[in-house]
């Protein structure tokens, strides 16, 4: 995800404080998801995975919900759209896709060996990417703006790994749910996965993924500057 928690200006000792709690507490939240989908992964199989952290999963990311509050009201100078855009895909596999078909997550019934790995594959990309994103902005904030520099640098150099990873498992689950669809919940519903998984995540993913690029050109192209300005 973007910088969807950087303040827009100096912040006031409060608004500082509850940036710093909220990006504490979730990527404490999301290194929790982490070590249990490893864990389950370890100990047993994928399959195993969705008992051991979906449910907490799900909460764990209706709370970025948080996020596009903080756009919407100026507490972060994150762009509205990109936040609303980032988050409402999370809350459509969450919460419209395992959250309705925990057999995809499970392996079993209409799911299959490959859909419970690709549902640990996106957990390992999100909760990475996420513990990385959080630890970045609580530490930035409380550091003045200096976070660690090997933090720094994650935070601008896995998406390229792990954005696909991400992505990729995200549209394999919800294209498997097409099917299950029809009977569980509504032929509507069905061609609304299809259309979204055929028409809008391609182009959704692509402005994603090139924002991320466009973010970290800015951040080393203006180190680069300063660095030869010396």
């Amino acid at each position: 995800m973007a910088d969807t928690t950087k303040p827009v200006k100096k912040s006031s000792p409060v608004k500082n404080g509850y940036l710093i709690l909220y990006n504490a507490v979730s990527a404490a939240l999301w290194l929790t998801v982490l070590g249990r989908v490893v864990t389950a992964n370890f100990t047993s199989n994928p399959q195993a995975v969705y008992p051991a952290v979906g449910e907490f999963c799900k909460w764990t990311q209706t709370l970025a919900g948080m996020e596009v509050l903080h756009s919407l009201l100026g507490v972060v100078r994150a762009p509205f759209f990109t936040t609303f855009m980032q988050v409402f895909s999370r809350y459509a596999i969450v919460w419209g896709i395992t959250g309705l078909f925990p057999e995809l997550a499970l392996g079993n019934g209409s799911g299959d060996a490959y859909s419970s790995f690709a549902y640990s594959s996106m957990l390992v990309a999100w909760g990475v990417t996420e513990v990385i994103r959080y630890s970045y902005f609580a530490l930035s904030l409380s550091s003045g703006g200096q976070p660690p520099s090997i933090l720094h640098w994650l935070r601008y150099h896995t998406f390229f790994i792990l954005y696909p990873i991400g992505i990729s498992s995200e549209a394999y689950l919800i294209w498997r749910a097409v099917e299950p669809a029809k009977a569980a919940v509504s032929p509507l519903y069905s061609t609304v996965l299809f259309g979204y998984v055929a028409l809008v995540y391609p182009p959704s993913a692509y402005f994603l993924y090139t924002h991320m690029m466009s973010q970290r050109r800015k951040i080393f192209g203006a180190k680069a500057q300063k660095k030869s300005a010396k």
